[in-house]
């Protein structure tokens, strides 16, 4: 990557910002290789979406603030602070993902539960997060309300998802995908 950002005008001009709509792009790809189940799309994706990696810690070194290897160490320094089951004598949690986002909010300050939650997320994931988080941290998520309004049906639906543990996401993927397969069927046959 440092070669070509010497080597390549295009790349050598690229900002952290200039590269976002890649990485989206590239993260989305990976989600449509694992739901496919392809092994050379998903071996491919994986490779595209750490090149995003690669390119934003070579800027992030060129511009003196960090390198590769620093976030390589910061992510296996926080696997490690997260596992202390693995890495320590703690004992195991009846509540992994609960334990995770306990150490994740108490290591961030964290003062909500809706903290960290990206903005850009798709509705239903999002939606999905914050339902998960309040259920994790105990807050608990108000009871929705019969309602008329199609977002309030639609947020109660992603309730009832979390609540069978169906991923809201890709069971709606999975629809579209669907959809789109008979909608091309209708075609071909009319």
């Amino acid at each position: 990557m440092r070669t070509l950002r010497r080597g390549c005008p295009w790349d050598a001009e690229q900002t952290h910002e200039s590269l976002v709509g890649y990485l989206v792009e590239e993260t989305l790809e990976v989600v449509e290789a694992i739901e496919d189940g392809s092994d050379p799309a998903l071996l491919e994706e994986l490779g595209d979406l750490l090149l995003q990696v690669v390119f934003h810690a070579e800027i992030a070194d060129q511009e003196g603030r960090f390198d590769i290897e620093d976030v390589a160490r910061g992510i296996a320094d926080k696997l490690v602070a997260r596992h202390p089951h693995v890495f320590a004598s703690e004992p195991v949690p009846d509540d992994m993902l609960a334990s995770w986002e306990q150490r994740k909010r108490a290591e961030k300050g964290r003062t909500s539960v809706l903290d960290g939650i990206p903005q850009r997320m798709s509705a239903l994931t999002r939606a999905a997060k914050v339902i998960a988080r309040s259920d994790w941290q105990g807050s608990g998520t108000p009871t929705p309300t019969p309602s008329d309004d199609i977002g309030e049906r639609i947020l109660a639906l992603v309730m009832e998802a979390h609540a069978r543990g169906v991923d809201a996401e890709q069971a709606t993927r999975a629809a579209v995908r669907e959809l789109e397969r008979r909608i091309v069927a209708a075609e071909t046959a009319g």
